[in-house]
């Protein structure tokens, strides 16, 4: 476990006020206001779990001299195993704040779910997962906002996309990126046989304007007539927009608006997301150098998670963790444990390689 050094505490403390002097001050520009008023609101929390640990050094570091009176030895050791136990803890809780932040990670997303294996069976998984993470959503403040269905003929979607808007979408969200699988017995299986199907999930943080530059030069769009289930026509005019971003090759259709306009602004911000993604995608790589971290590589190949019905069970197998709550999760309520159990994986994990990286 990394120690956090009193100079740490130190440092964090004099930016801390340095900042509260600088935004007091009243002679800032407002472009440098709104710059520090960011940096101050990121380096509260932790100032404020540095002071709290300084805090129980100084306590523990003044039991010394209770320590060396008799009469008072006995209720000094007992509030020295206190702090003790404490402490480890208050240096994890400030090591963790002090991790790098996913700069992403307080973005609105764009939630992907697409049937995979299984036909009819996968279809309908898929509109389970869209519905357990709508309801997640709606427990966590959050906004969701469906941006394009393929619905399927027995219920369900081929595909989704979703946007999802609140605070800290990406962080607790990231993680779900990957293949769901699902055991069950369809309702069309009148021999009582389990059947597993599966359907992937990415989850891709939005980006701002500034965050991606998209030159007209790059796409290619395309407009056709939009279809229904069938071929059935959705509307008589050229509406429905693809686009082509000629440099990565990736590709966005766009159809349920009755505009080509509005489904074109879609279509464009489904493709700035996934832009995004894919630089992110590229830089991580040359950081970590092809590395992939237990949690959270995102890779769509990658089965994450098993959703058992006939044992009621849920599985991550990515932290090997087993719940015995399906239908909590399937309904959103239980959701949070598995991206709690998640976040504090991938902490695990970081934190071990910051200690591996100071030689500890």
């Amino acid at each position: 476990m990394t120690t956090i050094s009193p100079e740490k505490i130190d440092s964090i403390l004099a930016r801390h006020g340095d900042l509260q002097g600088q935004m007091a001050s009243g002679d800032l520009a407002p472009d440098k206001f709104v710059e520090l008023s960011k940096e101050y609101a990121e380096i509260e929390q932790v100032a404020e779990t540095a002071r709290e640990l300084r805090r129980l050094r100084e306590e523990l570091a003044a039991l010394d001299e209770m320590l060396a009176d008799p009469e008072m030895k006995e209720m000094a050791e007992f509030e020295a195993a206190e702090l003790k136990e404490a402490i480890p803890e208050a240096e994890r809780t400030l090591a963790v704040a002090l991790l790098p932040r996913d700069a992403a990670d307080d973005r609105p997303a764009m939630l992907e779910l697409r049937a995979g294996t299984g036909g009819d069976e996968a279809a309908l998984f898929a509109g389970d997962l869209l519905r357990m993470y709508q309801r997640y959503a709606e427990l966590q403040g959050w906004k969701v906002e469906i941006i394009s269905a393929s619905t399927a003929d027995v219920g369900g979607f081929k595909e989704v996309v979703a946007n999802v808007t609140g605070k800290g979408v990406f962080a607790k969200l990231k993680f779900e990126s990957g293949v769901h699988r699902v055991q069950r017995v369809p309702e069309t299986e009148s021999g009582g046989r389990i059947h597993t199907s599966a359907a992937t999930v990415a989850v891709l943080p939005e980006p701002e304007e500034v965050d991606i530059q998209i030159n007209d030069e790059d796409l290619r769009i395309d407009v056709y007539r939009s279809s229904g289930p069938g071929g059935q026509s959705v509307n008589t005019t050229d509406s429905a927009v693809r686009i082509t971003h000629v440099p990565t090759g990736i590709v966005v259709t766009q159809q349920d608006e009755k505009s080509q306009h509005k489904n074109r602004q879609k279509a464009m911000k489904v493709l700035r997301a996934r832009l995004y993604e894919h630089e992110r995608a590229i830089a991580a790589a040359e950081y970590a150098g092809a590395r992939k971290s237990m949690v959270g590589s995102g890779d769509r190949s990658e089965r994450i998670r098993t959703y058992n019905f006939p044992q009621g069970r849920v599985t991550d197998h990515r932290i090997n963790l087993t719940l015995h709550r399906l239908g909590e999760i399937l309904a959103g309520d239980g959701l949070e444990e598995l991206t709690s159990a998640l976040i504090a994986e991938d902490e695990a994990e970081r934190l071990a390689h910051l200690d591996g990286d100071d030689g500890a």
